[in-house]
This record gives structure tokens, sequence and C-alpha cells, in this order.
């Protein structure tokens, strides 16, 4: 018996090492996610936003991931976790495709939705690596090539006949935290702030304040939770206000050269799968 149990600890062992070897599964941060820093930031927001046009016209979602290796996974394994992971394309649709590149392998696979395997066949998605991009890739244009190829992989799903998508709705989660540095919305913590701090007191117009700012961010941004995020800055910044701008000496908040900060992808934070389903359909290629 304890022969037995030892056997079937080692084994269990074996599988999870075994598993734990393998790469994790990024997380979908955007349309576009290169962990090898091959693409400009101009790269992918130009990418982004021809994937974001996409699903507005047909509903249809694309992928890009580029990622250092598989190992020791092959490309076609790695692929396909991250497809049931990110669950591209819309759900009972399965209208998503995901163009994964494993630079350092040289490696790279387009794997296609059950919705999308009728004009996005295995052997077009051959086609679109073996005479699109992996020419490119040959050639040290990663970025060409990946452009290239989304475009093709474009214009097939743009002549297949898919279910419109559905009308945009207002759910309470639009808009990216970004939009809360929009100008308006900081002038008017400055204005609103100042006034009911100086007629209400500091705490009560801290309150209202925040309560001024968060209905005047979910009109500007159409999200809950963002004009929530802004209602707490507003309140925190009525509250101490004046003592950061004595620290910081006079006309310290003005002039100062505004907002800066490091460019990713446009839509960062704020793109997610529809649930879409993939069986394994596409294909694979080098170079």
């Amino acid at each position: 018996m304890n022969a037995a149990r030892a056997c079937i600890l080692a084994l269990m062992l074996c599988w999870a090492s075994v598993a734990a070897a393998d790469v994790a599964v990024p997380p979908l941060t955007g349309r576009v996610v290169d962990q090898t820093a091959t693409l400009s930031p101009s790269d992918i927001d130009a990418l982004t936003q021809r994937l974001k046009d996409l699903e507005s016209r047909k509903g249809s979602q694309v992928a890009v991931l580029i990622v250092p290796t598989t190992a020791p996974e092959t490309i076609d394994q790695f692929s396909i976790r991250v497809a049931e992971a990110w669950k591209i394309g819309r759900k009972k649709i399965d209208d998503g495709a995901l163009l994964v590149v494993a630079k350092d392998d040289r490696k790279l696979r387009i794997e296609v939705g059950y919705g999308l395997e009728g004009a996005l066949n295995d052997a077009t998605a051959e086609r679109i690596i073996e005479e699109v991009i992996t020419p490119k890739f040959r050639s040290g244009d990663f970025a060409g090539g990946i452009s290239a190829g989304v475009d093709r992989i474009i214009g097939v799903i743009d002549g297949e006949k898919l279910p419109a998508p559905a009308p945009r709705q207002n759910t309470g989660s639009s808009g990216s935290i970004g939009d809360l540095f929009n100008p308006f919305l900081i002038f008017a913590v400055f204005i609103v702030g100042a006034i009911l701090r100086a007629t209400l007191g500091r705490l009560i117009g801290s309150v209202a304040a925040g309560g001024v700012i968060g209905v005047l961010a979910w009109f500007l941004l159409g999200s809950l939770t963002l004009s929530l995020v802004a209602s707490v800055l507003a309140f925190v910044f009525t509250m101490v206000g004046d003592s950061i701008a004595s620290a910081g000496g006079r006309g310290g908040f003005i002039g100062g050269g505004g907002f800066s900060g490091g460019r990713g992808s446009s839509d960062s934070g704020s793109f997610s799968g529809g649930g879409g389903s993939f069986g394994g359909g596409g294909a694979s290629g080098s170079w």
C-alpha cells in the first residue's frame, strides 16, 4: 500500500513539474500584446486601430501575441492554450482569430475560431503565413510582416457573412483610466473644489466636490467605475490641495507642463474576449 501511494505521489509530482514548465498564458491587455518589444508604440497603435475597426464593422475579434518562446511546448500547443484562455471572438459565433509569433523560436501560427474555419481555413491561413508574413520576417521586417498578415486576415473576414455586431450599449464600464486626465475634468476639480471648500468648509466642501465631480465624470466618460474613482480623487484633492500648493510654491500646479507618461496599446485594459471557442483550426509556419 505504501509503495502504491509513493508511486501515485511521484506521478503527481512529475505531472505538476511538467505543467509548471509550460510558458504562462500572458494576460489579455489589448488587441496587440508584445512581450518582446519588437513593435514600436506607433506600430501597436496602428494595428490596434485596424482591429478595432474590424470589430466595429463585422463583430469579429482578432488579436496578436508576440512572445520570445513557447518552449517546451510547440507553438500549436501554446497558441491553442492562449486562444482558449483569451476567448477571442463572439460567444456562439466563434469568429475570432489569433496570430502568435514566437520570435526566438522563429515560429508563428494563426489560430482560427470555429466560426471562421470556412473562410479562414487551414490552407488560407498557411498561404497568409508563407506568402505574406514570413518573407518579411526573413528580411527582419517584423512590423511589416505582422501588419501585412493582419491586413490579409481582415480581408478574408470581411468577405465572410457573419452576424452583424450588436449595437454598443452603455453598461457603465466604458472609458479607460486615462480618460480621467480629461483637461475639462481636471479644470473642474480645481474650480469646483476651491469654490466649495471656501463656501462650505474643508470637510463638507470636499464631500460636495467629490459628488459634483463624480456626476460630471459619469456624464463625460459614461463609466460608473471611473466616476467613483474621480469622485474619490476630487475629495482627496479638495481636502489637501491647499497644502500641496503651499508646499510646491505659488503657481505650482499651473504652467507645470501638464501630464505625461509612457505610451502603450491604445485599448490597453479595455479589451476582452467575447467568449469565442477554438478547435485547433489554422496553420503554423517558420522562417
